[in-house]
């Protein structure tokens, strides 16, 4: 008896993993064995990438020299700007200049010491795609490209990157955290696309490619530009109720509330509302910060009040939007900041499949005729 069919895969298990375990009932996250909170506010990028690929922390020379390694493989190759400038002339998207730019990854370049393979690959990803996303960010804005600097960490060099200014270790810290938060979550759309390539034993950068354009669907990563555009829409405290009124009665969604697998409220929304909050008291300015608050409390009520045992909570997606505005990350590289992240999550996941791997290859079920017959053309 043919397999039931299952639309969208809801509920379907297709891998076994020990890198992130998402709990929607009970609104748990946990990051290779760390509840969310445990580790999100406290450690490093760094510390969470070594994590996912090693199953453990590293220890102080151990997490040095991870720095060390991934810090030496920041610069792009020529090819790798060629493409970028290529892309900025024809104002392409920023997610379509990743995909291309990821693509070049498997070059090697001058001087590369690194051995061929997988893990190469992943070292390379994670090392260089803070540079590609900063350094197109700036030929779009026509703005000079800002080398990498080696002696800053992961999240803080990116900011650097971006902006030609030495992050404080407040502003460091709050990327820091996001990164953390978003790096991993369960077999998503994009990691299960990572996976399913990797599982032919294609390479890594070409699993990557994949995830990337899975990334790029507004059904999977272009939720938080529309949530920062609302709060600003709204600009006052006393008109969030008035303007989130009349979109619930035209139907309209809340953007940032509500999440497929979160019945409760989103644990990644609870860390980066205190991220947000820390970055925005840090900077001077709590403006903005207030009025999100103020927002998400209206909206929360209005979500209650308008559907009912629904139970919509606020997502990621909202906090996200904040905490980048409060860092200056143009709403355009939000998604792209997003995959600077999550290819660490990717890369986990592809060394993984290919550690006991057997290609990923469900079956369909055919919906069409089986008994046509050929009509010579010239009965047709």
């Amino acid at each position: 008896m043919a397999n039931a069919y299952v639309p969208g895969l809801q509920g379907v298990v297709a891998a076994r993993t020990r890198l992130s375990m998402v709990d929607g009932k009970n609104g748990v996250l946990v990051i290779a064995g760390f509840p969310l909170e445990e580790i999100a506010e406290r450690a490093t990028f760094e510390e969470l990438v070594y994590l996912l690929w090693n199953d453990r922390l590293p220890n102080g020379r151990e997490l040095a020299d991870f720095r060390a390694q991934l810090a030496g493989l920041r610069e792009i190759p020529p090819i790798t700007r060629d493409v970028l400038e290529a892309a900025a002339e024809r104002k392409a998207p920023a997610m379509d200049a990743l995909r291309m730019a990821a693509g070049t990854l498997s070059l090697r370049t001058d001087g590369e010491t690194l051995p061929e393979g997988q893990y190469r690959d992943a070292l390379v990803a994670v090392a260089r795609f803070p540079t590609i996303v900063a350094a197109y960010a700036r030929l779009l804005a026509r703005d000079g490209l800002i080398a990498p600097h080696h002696g800053l960490g992961h999240a803080a060099n990116y900011l650097y990157m971006l902006s030609g200014t030495r992050p404080s270790d407040a502003r460091a810290r709050a990327l820091d955290t996001y990164f953390n938060t978003v790096i991993d979550h369960g077999l998503n759309a994009s990691t299960f696309a990572a996976r399913v390539i990797v599982s032919t034993e294609s390479d890594v950068i070409s699993a990557v490619g994949g995830a990337i354009g899975a990334l790029k669907g507004p059904l999977h990563g272009g939720a938080p530009g529309p949530a920062l555009e609302m709060v600003f829409e709204i600009g006052e405290a006393s008109n969030a109720e008035p303007f989130m009124r009349a979109k619930l009665a035209r139907g309209e969604r809340l953007m940032g509330f509500g999440h497929r697998i979160y019945r409760v409220r989103d644990p990644r929304a609870d860390v980066l509302a205190r991220a947000a909050e820390r970055l925005f008291a840090a900077d001077g300015d709590t403006t903005l910060y207030d009025l999100a608050r103020e927002v998400e409390r209206v909206a929360l009520r209005l979500l209650d009040e308008h559907k009912p045992g629904r139970n919509l909570r606020t997502n990621v997606e909202f906090f996200t939007a904040l905490v980048l505005q409060g860092l200056g990350i143009p709403v355009d590289q939000f998604t792209p900041t997003f995959a600077v992240s999550r290819v660490a999550g990717w890369t986990a996941h592809c060394l993984e499949q290919l550690a006991a791997n057997r290609i990923l290859r469900p079956e369909s079920e055919y919906t069409g005729e089986t008994a046509r017959r050929w009509v010579p053309l010239e009965q047709r």
